[in-house]
């Protein structure tokens, strides 16, 4: 059977008793009995849109699709396709005309003639219409005392407080005296675990808390259920759900009846005249529901800043009115004036702790130096000559340092001045190479030390200032460094910040331009155009790796830049491209900092790089920055740049102006630590402190985190209570990779062994992979920085020679692994085009999409 067949009578029945009601209506509204035949001419267009309407309404929500469109083929439409609502609108369309019911002919038929039915009809509805009226007045009434008994509620509630809260209060008393001699304290946990076992602690013991709130966070060791951003969860409950409960419970039987007894005679005799009964309690609870609520938050609120003491005394007593309220008055005037002395200790507290905030940070990080240091700074962009130039003034002075931004180029700058003639060692906390006789020095920026004076002092790479997290490390090169000239070379847009870092110091300018200019190819690089001193750009060690792989597939001899790979490893990489035994590069952006290649042209394989949070577009510096590195001076006429896509947008990122920077970053010094001595010996004190310190207009606080983590491992521990707090924080200082678990657990260990005065545990070691190389490699360098930060030198010599021939195995291994990086998809394994941007192939991709739109659905 066809729904059709089965909502057809039902529409029929519908629309009869839609025209009874009409007529009813029709009816009630006139004054004297309207004839039949009357009302037909009256509503009789209406009553065959009666039928329209309900039937179309009908058969448009009860009549499946499938049973549309079948009606609609037989009737000759081409339904295949048809989007639903079209569907509906023909369907609708040939309804109109389907068995029409014709009301019209009904109604007379039923009605006509029967006048007498007719005029019982019209007496009926005007009798009903009079019910109807006289039922909404009384509801207009009842609706109106109600929100008169709310108003005058209001009003009795609000002059009345105190009293209603003294009898609050009492009850409440009396409660916690009873919960306090007979139940049992558990030891507190979080409400939300209920897998954790509660451990019965004993009886409460009243002294243990202040207010009763204190008392409200205790368990009560029942479950209760609660809801949780729309979620429904079990979780162990706190008095404080308890006292609620019983305090709303207690209110709704008592504020009624105190609104009763106090509501004006005249409007309990209205509501009696009304409705035949007399008012009540519940009435009124049912009146001001709203209002009641409100008032019950407030009575919660002030029961729970009383002190505890106050009501389990008057627990005790019987309930007087006027003795309870003198009692509560004196409570309350005890009460201000032990809040008013809290407040003043606080005060007193804060006021004393940014006397010390001042002390132990005051003008350390203002930014006006005012020391009689000549300052020479070399602004300029990438490959223009500004280190070369203030490494030569350097080598001309009796003593100097060089302070790079990475290891590499503290060793390319140590091997440059031996080379020349120039007498110079190197440290970077991780190697020693002392040079007899030697007066200059190369180091990471990480090796400065404040208290060491030089003639000249060489700070490379000083845009580096704004790094989050090593940014610190310049800024206290700059302004601390000891020396007869500081050259300080950054990039064009870190002048002003270093000018206003400066301040009105001795400072002399050179500006540096390119003489090789760049230029943008105009047509999107592919790999099958690859030429013999390109360097291509990618911006993660698997990408650099499967590029290479590739590479090599097609014949090309490969060179491999990035972060992890061992300084010496990477040196070697590079000698084979400035050899000429490679012919082309491969490199993540650690190509940009100061490393000299003869690159003819540099190629972006990605536009966009992983900033640690998210995917975002290269900045306009950052691309300078290893575009640069294209066409070195004296071997190529034209720096060439390339890149796969959206050409128009790199090339305006290239050539727009740079945008200033004036925000640099700082962390604790020396001195810093110092002063903070004078007050406090624990580095958790010291943190806190930190995260409290606001920095100077123009700084930002290096966040510490790393420093953080690592103490957060051994707080409390014999490392903290035997070590001073500046030899521990130059141990969470160490410069490694703390995101790397055996690294930590690695620097763990040997915090133990040194205090424990044991020998020092030997770095984890393992050379199944490429990756387990280079981490062993790190892993050596962290066992070296401690070994030299003890002064173990002659040992470090060994680990030093054993590093070198991992750094060898590194260089090997990259030989020998290096096809098995090739690029597929993680999910299905199928290899993937050299440029795709992502880890799985696009039909793994859309599976993965298509399953989450079915589980969202």
């Amino acid at each position: 059977m066809s729904k059709l067949t089965v909502i057809y009578p039902q529409a029929i029945e519908h629309t009869k008793n839609k025209v009874i009601e009409d007529m009813n209506d029709y009816l009630e509204s006139k004054e004297s009995l309207p004839s039949f035949n009357q009302y037909l001419n009256d509503r009789g267009h209406y009553l065959e849109q009666i039928w329209i309407n309900v039937w179309l309404n009908k058969v448009t929500n009860d009549v499946p699709k499938n049973e549309k469109k079948e009606f609609l083929q037989e009737k000759g439409f081409d339904v295949q396709g048809v989007d639903r609502k079209l569907i509906n609108k023909l369907f609708r369309d040939e309804m109109r005309e389907y068995q029409p019911f014709h009301v019209q002919e009904w109604t007379k038929e039923t009605f006509s003639g029967k006048e007498e039915e007719w005029e019982q009809r019209y007496h009926q509805a005007k009798a009903d219409f009079i019910k109807r009226q006289e039922a909404n007045r009384l509801a207009e009434l009842r609706h109106t005392l109600a929100e008169k008994i709310e108003e005058i509620a209001a009003e009795i509630l609000e002059k009345n407080y105190t009293e209603f809260y003294l009898y609050v209060r009492y009850f409440t008393a009396k409660q916690l005296a009873a919960d306090i001699k007979n139940n049992v304290k558990f030891q507190n946990v979080d409400t939300f675990a209920l897998e954790e076992k509660l451990v019965d602690e004993g009886h409460f013991n009243p002294d243990s808390y202040t207010t009763v709130a204190k008392f409200f966070e205790e368990l009560t060791g029942d479950i209760h259920k609660t809801v949780h951003w729309g979620r429904s969860l079990y979780e162990y409950q706190t008095y404080f759900f308890v006292y609620e409960s019983l305090i709303s419970d207690y209110l709704s039987e008592l504020i009624p009846q105190r609104i009763l007894e106090r509501l004006p005679q005249q409007m309990k005799e209205q509501f009696q005249e009304a409705f035949g009964e007399k008012l009540t309690p519940s009435f009124i609870k049912g009146s001001m529901t709203q209002l009641f609520y409100e008032v019950e938050d407030y009575f919660i609120e002030d029961i729970q800043e009383e002190y505890l003491s106050d009501l389990l005394k008057i627990a005790e007593l019987p309930f007087d009115l006027t003795l309870h309220q003198q009692i509560f008055e004196k409570d309350f005037s005890q009460r201000e004036r032990k809040k008013a002395e809290e407040e003043a200790e606080l005060q007193r507290k804060r006021e004393e702790e940014e006397r010390m905030m001042e002390d132990i940070f005051g003008q350390e990080y203002n930014p006006s130096l005012g020391r009689r240091v000549r300052y020479i700074l070399h602004i300029g962009e990438t490959n223009t000559g500004k280190t070369h130039h203030a490494l030569e003034q350097m080598k001309e002075a009796n003593s100097g340092l060089y302070l790079a931004p990475l290891r590499l180029l503290a060793l390319e700058v140590y091997d440059k001045l031996n080379g020349e003639g120039t007498p110079c060692s190197l440290k970077t906390g991780e190697e020693e190479k002392i040079v007899p006789g030697a007066n200059h020095f190369s180091c990471t920026v990480e090796m400065f030390h404040e208290k060491e004076s030089y003639d000249i002092v060489v700070i490379d790479e000083a845009q580096m200032i704004t790094d989050k997290d090593r940014g610190f490390s310049w800024y206290k090169a700059i302004t601390k460094a000891n020396a007869h000239e500081v050259h300080i070379i950054g990039s064009r847009n870190s002048k002003p910040m270093l000018l206003q870092l400066l301040g009105e110091s001795d400072i002399e300018i050179h500006e540096y331009s390119r003489d090789t200019p760049l230029e943008v190819e105009s047509k999107e690089f592919h790999i099958k155009h690859v030429k013999k001193g390109d360097a291509l750009i990618c911006f993660s060690r698997r990408r650099v790796l499967e590029t290479a792989s590739r590479l090599q597939s097609d014949g090309h001899s490969v060179s491999m830049i990035y972060g992890s790979m061992p300084p010496e490893t990477r040196k070697k990489q590079i000698e084979q491209f400035n050899n000429g035994r490679t012919k082309v590069i491969v490199a993540t952006d650690a190509i940009g900092m100061g490393l000299n290649l003869p690159i003819r042209r540099i190629v972006f394989l990605e536009n966009e790089k992983f900033d640690g949070t998210r995917r975002r577009l290269l900045t306009s510096q950052e691309v300078k920055q290893i575009a640069g590195r294209a066409g070195r001076k004296g071997i190529y006429e034209v720096g060439k740049v390339a890149f796969t896509k959206d050409i128009r947008l790199m090339r305006r990122l290239l050539n727009q102006e740079d945008e200033p920077v004036h925000t640099f970053a700082i962390a604790p010094t020396n001195s810093v630590f110092e002063r903070f001595q004078r007050y406090y010996r624990d580095l958790g004190t010291f943190f806190e402190l930190w995260g409290k310190f606001n920095s100077p207009p123009g700084t930002k606080k290096a966040s510490l985190a790393e420093e953080r983590s690592l103490y957060n491992l051994i707080t409390g521990t014999e490392i903290e209570a035997r070590l001073p707090l500046m030899d521990l924080y130059g141990f969470l200082h160490l410069p490694f990779s703390k995101n790397e678990p055996t690294l930590t657990r690695q620097w763990e260990d040997t915090m133990y062994a040194i205090i424990q005065g044991t020998p020092l545990p030997e770095p984890p070691y393992k050379e199944r992979s490429l990756e387990d190389l280079e981490l062993a490699y790190k892993a050596l360098g962290l066992h070296l920085l401690f070994l030299y930060r003890l002064g173990e030198r002659t040992e470090a010599i060994y680990w030093e020679r054993l590093r070198e021939e991992m750094s060898d195995k590194v260089q090997d291994k990259l030989k020998t692994d290096i096809r098995k990086f090739v690029k597929k998809c993680r999910n299905c394994g199928k290899n993937l085009p050299w440029d795709h941007s992502f880890p799985t192939c696009d039909a793994c991709h859309s599976a993965k999409y298509r399953r989450r739109s079915a589980e969202d659905f």
